[in-house]
């Protein structure tokens, strides 16, 4: 029998001097039966009693709590410089597009779209590619998804670079400079 957790209002986490705290129930095994424990991972503050959480359920926790000395932080990503091809930039960590110095006014996948093709100038990509890289996923239907964002990415760019997004007949699409 699995009892739930009664809800309570957290207390405020300290970031300083969080503690790890594990309890399970404490009670004992029959003799010849076995008994199945469920463990619940509680984190709180080092100055907060788990015990009434689990009073309301029936249950009497063990307790052990474990110090964690500092907070491990992720080290920022680092800083991608930004694409520049022949007058047209895309920044990927501004998410931000411009032709000749002007920006340029992209939805989403549009960006993600230009940023993708633009990484590997020169570089074909079957629709599928395309679906799989920018969309994220198996796309159910047709390819005209993706022919439809290109034909409104090429619009976008203007008529100086949207030859720059070559379609080749019967694969994909590549993106090549202008010369």
């Amino acid at each position: 029998m699995t009892t739930a957790l009664p809800s309570a209002d957290p207390a405020p986490v300290s970031r300083t001097a969080p503690r790890l705290r594990l309890a399970t129930p404490a009670e004992p095994v029959e003799a010849g039966g076995t008994q199945q424990l469920t463990a619940y991972l509680v984190l709180l503050p080092a100055d907060t009693d788990p015990a009434p959480l689990f009073a309301d359920a029936g249950l009497r926790p063990h307790i052990q709590a474990v110090a964690i000395d500092e907070v491990p932080t992720p080290p920022p990503a680092p800083a991608r410089v930004p694409l520049v091809r022949d007058g047209v930039l895309v920044d990927a960590d501004q998410r931000t597009a411009a032709v000749d110095g002007a920006e340029l006014d992209l939805t989403f996948l549009e960006f993600s779209l230009l940023a993708h093709l633009m990484e590997r100038p020169g570089q074909v990509y079957s629709r599928e590619q395309l679906i799989h890289h920018v969309w994220g996923y198996d796309h159910v239907g047709d390819g005209r998804t993706v022919d439809v964002h290109v034909a409104r990415l090429r619009r976008k760019l203007g008529p100086a670079h949207r030859r720059s997004i070559v379609t080749v007949r019967r694969v994909g699409y590549k993106y090549v400079p202008r010369a």
